[in-house]
Formats: C-alpha cells, structure tokens, sequence
C-alpha cells in the first residue's frame, strides 16, 4: 500500500500521507513551517468547526449552496468541532500570520470528509465560500475565546471565589496580626483576609464578563480579503452568525465595522489585559498562602497547607506550598503572554493583522492555564488549609502595633513610645500601657482587644 497520495494546488503537485486528510495547502504549511512542534489548540479548531458549518448553513439558506453539499460540509464541520479530526491539523502555530495555513487545513478536511460517491466538496469553492482567512481566522479568535472564557475560565473563577467565601464565612471570628509592608500591623479576621481574596476573584469575574458580553462577542465575518466583503453575499455573514448563537448559546454578531475587526486586535488586548488582572491577583492570594504557611518553625506558621507531595530530594519530611507554586508560574506566564499579544496585536499593517496565529495559541493557553490554576488553588490548597489558633494568638498578645488604638486618648507620641518599649522588652501592650497611663488594664483590655480592633472605629 502507497505511503504518499499526489495532490495538486495551484502551485503545482506533492505528495501528502496517504491516509491524511488535509490537502496540498496544509502540506505545504507543513514542509514550511517546522516551528515549535505545537500545533492550534483544541478550542481554536473547534471555533474554525462552527464556523465552516455555520457558513454553509447559511450559504444553504441564500440559495447558493445545493442542499447536499452544505448537508454534507455542516455534519463534516460539526465533527471538526467534537475533535473527531484533532489529528489532520498539523500545522505549527508559528505559520503565516493570517492563518490562512489553518484555514486551508480545515477547508481541506472538511471537504475530504464532506465528498462521495459524485459529490465533489471543493475546499476554495464550497467549504470556503463567501469567506477568506483574513475574516475566518479573527473570528475564530473571537470565537474560541468565547466559549473559552464562558464555558471554563468564568466558571472554574467563580469555584475559586466560592470556596474561598465559603472558608471566609467558616474563619470570620479567628483574630491574627495583620501586616503592612510585611511588618506588623493591626489584627484583621482571617474571614476579612480571605473575604479580600474572594472580592479580587469576583471582581476578575465581572470585568471578563464585561468583555465577553459586549466586544468580544462581535466577529469579523463577512470581511473577506480586506473588509470590503468581495465574493459574499450581504446577508451571509449574520445568517451564519444566528447559525453559531443556535449552536452555542453565544450572542454572537457581525462586528460593526470589519476594516477594524481585520486588522485591529484591540479586543483581545482588552480580554488578554483582563488575564493579566486575574493572574496578578492569584499570585497575591498564592503568595499570601505561601507567606502565611511559611515555617513551620521558623516562618510565620499561621496556617497549614494539604501536605501534596514531598518537597525535598534530600531533607526528609519537608513538605512545601507546590499548589501555590504552581498557581505562581501560571500567573507569570499568563503575564508574559500577554506581552506577547500585546506585540502580535500591534501587527495590524493597513487591511490585516499578520500575527493571529500566535496571539490565538497565547489567548487560549492563557484562558486554560488560568482556569486550571483557579481549581487547583481551591481544591488542593484553600479547601484544605488548617488553622494554628495558638500561634495566632500568641503573636497577637505580643503585637505593639495594637497601641495604635491608643492614640486618640494619649496622643500618637505617647502611644510611639509605649509600643517601642514594649517590643524592646518582649512584653504585652497591655502591662506596658497600664505602667505609662493613667488606664486600667481592664479598660485598655477592651481598647485593645484584637477582636474588637477588626471592626474599626474609635474606641474608648
């Protein structure tokens, strides 16, 4: 049996695996483009799926597409969708950057699978029509983001919040120091501590909505070549996109003005800068959890983390804050994502973008690494932390930074010189303001108490 099949294309003839189903185009883009070995993410294809199949359905409905073909390219494209195909997509990631690689990919696929018996499925002609890669590979991006963000990132963000509510609510009345400039300062719950935590996630949560539900949700097809809309109908492009809010509960629509949707990526600058908030805010939480977890002798041994794993190839029963870690270098990398997108999106010379190739491979793994990372940190690390109530309370007998209560009755330069001494000296607050003020301990008890202290005010 033959390894190889001859195809031809517009340039010429080469040999393609016998048992692939992409074409001459994707052929090519193999041969050239030997990158990184990566290849376009799983919901990248699964967006290039709903959109073949929307076109065609739309095309079927516009009277310019026989009812056989466009049966046989939608239940083609919807199988694209489900993955049935993942390995006929091999092109590298870092390709031409209009996509145009990927487009032909799927194009090429989707008409292999779609022709038989006298039905010939063309890949340019019926698979592709009424579109070009400068409109499909845009909106796929928007697309695949989409889904993306409202089927995994929004939800696995919203587990992240919950149970950190959940432990918030649980902890409201444990009392311990907090801390500014890593130094003592006055005492907060950790139910306010963490209550912090779960605001920075919802707060993450509404500005992708925001996102999601207004920009991203607008496409660029029906663009084709440059934005002009050649060789489309008119009406294609929101028949197709009725096609795409049946299939995934998305509202999706024609972007107003295609020109911007071709070459501006201002959109996913937008979404992948709103990454970047969530991400700086799990290394905040992770590197609280890690600083709060620390010791368990000599660091601040505030809580205690799941012991996941050994930590150490060489010191016996060192357990160390992996989920945290891991959480860590998710965030940076999301980070440095977004450098990149930042840059690929600047790309957009005149009529076209020529960078969505790597920006789509960023976003996506962006999207994923950070939904991933929010169950992780929930699950495996704030689900399961324990509590050292004695260590807290200790440290809290001793805090100095409680005299700051004080200042309102003795002054701040009183209250300085109180705190000073007592730290100096190792003592409590309270025996070291019953000797400097006329208060007694039974009154400052109540100034001071660290439980009180966490609900604000004036005190007297």
């Amino acid at each position: 049996m033959a390894k190889f099949r001859t195809e031809r294309d517009s340039m010429g003839t080469l040999k393609v695996p016998a048992d692939a189903l992409w074409g001459a185009s994707t052929q090519r883009a193999v041969e050239n483009f030997q990158i990184s070995g990566k290849v376009m993410p799983r919901a990248f294809i699964r967006a290039l799926g709903l959109i073949k199949g929307a076109c065609a359905a739309a095309n079927r409905g516009l009277g310019l597409l026989d009812e056989a073909r466009a049966t046989a390219i939608i239940n083609a494209s919807e199988r694209v969708m489900h993955g049935i195909f993942d390995e006929h997509f091999p092109v590298d990631v870092f390709q031409t950057g209009s996509g145009t690689s990927s487009n032909m990919n799927a194009n090429e696929v989707i008409a292999n699978v779609a022709s038989g018996g006298r039905r010939k499925v063309h890949p340019n002609d019926h698979v592709n029509m009424g579109q070009s890669s400068n409109d499909v590979i845009p909106s796929a991006l928007h697309l695949s983001a989409s889904l993306e963000v409202r089927e995994r990132l929004l939800p696995d963000l919203g587990h992240l919040a919950a149970v950190i509510e959940g432990r918030a609510e649980e902890l409201k009345d444990v009392v311990k120091t907090g801390r500014t400039h890593l130094m003592d300062a006055m005492p907060v719950s950790l139910g306010q501590e963490m209550g912090g935590w779960a605001a920075q996630a919802r707060d993450c949560s509404d500005r992708l909505s925001v996102v999601l539900e207004t920009r991203l949700r607008k496409i660029a097809l029906g663009g084709t070549a440059v934005g002009t809309g050649i060789n489309v109908n008119p009406d294609m492009a929101g028949h197709a996109c009725r096609w795409i809010s049946e299939k995934t509960g998305l509202v999706v629509e024609p972007a107003g003005n295609r020109f911007a949707a071709l070459a501006g990526q201002e959109t996913i600058v937008e979404l992948s800068g709103q990454l970047k908030v969530l991400a700086v805010a799990l290394m905040k939480i992770a590197n609280d959890l890690r600083w709060m977890n620390s010791g368990p002798l000599a660091g601040l041994g505030e809580i205690g983390l799941p012991a996941l794993q050994p930590g150490s190839s060489i010191m016996p029963g060192k357990v160390n804050p992996v989920a945290c870690e891991s959480a860590m270098q998710v965030a940076a990398q999301v980070i440095g994502n977004d450098a990149a997108i930042t840059v690929g999106a600047q790309s957009g010379n005149f009529q076209l973008n020529v960078m969505l190739p790597m920006i789509a491979r960023n976003m996506l793994e962006s999207i994923l690494i950070l939904s991933r990372a929010c169950v992780m940190l929930a699950d495996k690390a704030i689900a399961g932390l324990t509590v050292n109530e004695k260590r807290l309370r200790g440290v809290l007998e001793r805090n100095p930074i409680l005299v700051t209560a004080l200042n309102p009755i003795i002054g701040y330069d009183k209250a300085a010189a109180i705190a000073k001494k007592a730290y100096a000296e190792g003592r409590p607050i309270v025996e070291v303001a019953a000797e400097e003020t006329n208060l007694s301990k039974k009154e400052l008890a109540e100034i001071l108490d660290p439980a009180t202290l966490t609900r604000g005010g004036l005190h007297s």
